[in-house]
């Protein structure tokens, strides 16, 4: 199978689920400064989880570019992803709207969490497929970036029991991490040229 399907379609869906969470941005009640500020849990939790989103886009983007062929077992394991990053809209309403209590913060965590480990899988599903002399399989290396988001998602997690506060702030931190462009495929991409 051709890898363009798989593309287009997750691109649709990744699409969908960023216009999902901008819908859940209502207008204020009032015409004031302070209507405005009621709503800035909602902002806040919209801004971290669109960065998110663009974040896997991002890295799935690159991540294509370095299969050749697509197998059934990379199929279902992209849309293991989706589901998980299908989620986060869910997730980021909820601790928007309940200004960032424990419980959404967990769940929020735990969606971050699931939707690291799917990704984790698509990428060894491609490798698998590709062999660990594939582009793939030389850029990611170790994938210490990876590895380190996940227990910090694990951490955040645990940490909501203490403060939720602190899981908001690993949350942000993750996402810094990956904001930071990751160049290892385009690297090996224009060596290969």
């Amino acid at each position: 199978m051709n890898k363009n399907r798989l593309e287009a379609f997750s691109d649709g869906v990744l699409a969908i689920i960023i216009t999902i969470m901008v819908l859940e941005l209502q207008t204020p009640d009032g015409t004031d400064f302070k209507s405005l500020v009621k709503l800035f849990p909602v902002f806040i939790s919209y801004l971290l989880s669109f960065i998110y989103v663009g974040i896997y886009w991002n890295n799935h983007h690159h991540m294509m570019h370095t299969v050749k062929k697509v197998t059934g077992e990379i199929l279902w394991a992209n849309l293991h992803l989706l589901f998980w990053l299908s989620l986060i809209p869910f997730a980021t309403a909820w601790i928007g709207e309940h200004h960032f209590a424990p419980f959404p913060m967990l769940t929020y965590g735990f969606v971050l969490l699931m939707c690291a480990l799917a990704y984790f899988i698509l990428q060894n599903q491609i490798i698998k497929k590709h062999g660990e002399e594939s582009i793939l399989a030389r850029a990611v290396g170790k994938d210490l970036k990876g590895k380190v988001s996940a227990i910090l998602y694990i951490i955040a997690i645990l940490s909501t029991y203490y403060h939720e506060l602190i899981s908001g702030i690993i949350y942000i931190l993750v996402a810094l991490i990956w904001l930071i462009p990751d160049k290892r495929i385009e690297k090996i991409l224009t060596e290969e040229q």
